[in-house]
């Protein structure tokens, strides 16, 4: 399958359902933690990625079926004097997996880094989750001196 990316226009409807679905649908994953998003979180999803300009949705569809989705977050990175490019979330629709949406998913957000002038991508991912051998394909990986493991912390406010 190829499919066709876009990036997410929040006013467009299907885009907007899109978002929300397979959001839900990662959040529903045991990899996004295994729990359906609340009516409040669903409520709230559109109208506080339209007001956050630094966030940018790129949609896979195959066909008129959106299939996989990569949330994105502008940031700063000291080190490079350059902002970051974030995946925050990258999530592929179960029936849809090993058919390359991820990879151009990510080779579509690295487009739009490029596109930015961002000095760098981050992404984060969890110890037991498959995709490791895409990102490290793709070109992720530690970047830590060896035996160095970087942690990935949260306060829920």
């Amino acid at each position: 399958m190829t499919p066709t990316i876009v990036l997410a226009d929040y006013d467009r409807p299907a885009h907007a359902q899109a978002i929300e679905a397979l959001t839900d649908a990662y959040a529903r994953d045991p990899m996004g933690g295994g729990q359906p998003l609340s009516a409040t979180i669903r409520q709230r999803l559109i109208p506080s990625l339209k007001a956050h300009p630094q966030t940018r949705v790129l949609l896979a569809f195959a066909g008129e079926k959106p299939v996989g989705i990569a949330t994105c977050v502008l940031g700063y990175s000291t080190f490079k004097a350059a902002t970051v490019w974030n995946i925050h979330d990258l999530a592929v629709l179960p029936e849809a997996r090993g058919q390359g949406v991820g990879e151009a998913l990510i080779r579509a957000a690295e487009a739009e880094a490029r596109k930015l002038g961002c000095g760098k991508m981050t992404l984060e991912v969890r110890s037991d989750n498959p995709a490791q051998r895409l990102y490290r394909r793709m070109g992720f990986g530690p970047d830590l001196p060896e035996g160095v493991e970087m942690y990935f912390w949260q306060k829920s406010l």
